[in-house]
């Protein structure tokens, strides 16, 4: 058994444990905190209102030093939130719109609204 699985069981299911995967649970965690984040859910925002925009509108409109733009950026492309499109020595930035669909609905479904 992977250190990584919690199995979680009350006694009556002893048969049937529930298999907790703590590695997706960590990678989970990471993805939503990174829109827990004022800045860049205002990054996010602006993004979106665009449709596609470069770093260097983002630290400009927001009046951001253009590395902490940049590492933001990083974060919410990792966690798949943003898309990059490069185009010569510009990278364009769009909001990766089906996967925040997919992240307000299981959001939504373990908030129970």
């Amino acid at each position: 058994m992977s250190s990584y699985i919690l199995n979680i069981s009350d006694g009556k299911e002893a048969g049937n444990p529930i298999k907790l995967d703590l590695l997706a649970l960590k990678k989970s965690a990471v993805i939503l905190r990174a829109l827990n984040h004022k800045l860049r859910q205002q990054i996010l925002r602006l993004i979106a209102d665009n449709g596609t925009i470069t770093v260097t509108e983002i630290y400009v409109k927001l009046r951001l030093e253009q590395s902490v733009a940049s590492q933001h950026l990083a974060i919410l492309r990792k966690a798949g939130f943003v898309k990059t499109k490069r185009d010569g020595k510009f990278i364009y930035y769009a909001p990766n719109l089906p996967r925040i669909r997919q992240i307000n609905q299981l959001t939504q479904s373990i908030a129970g609204n």
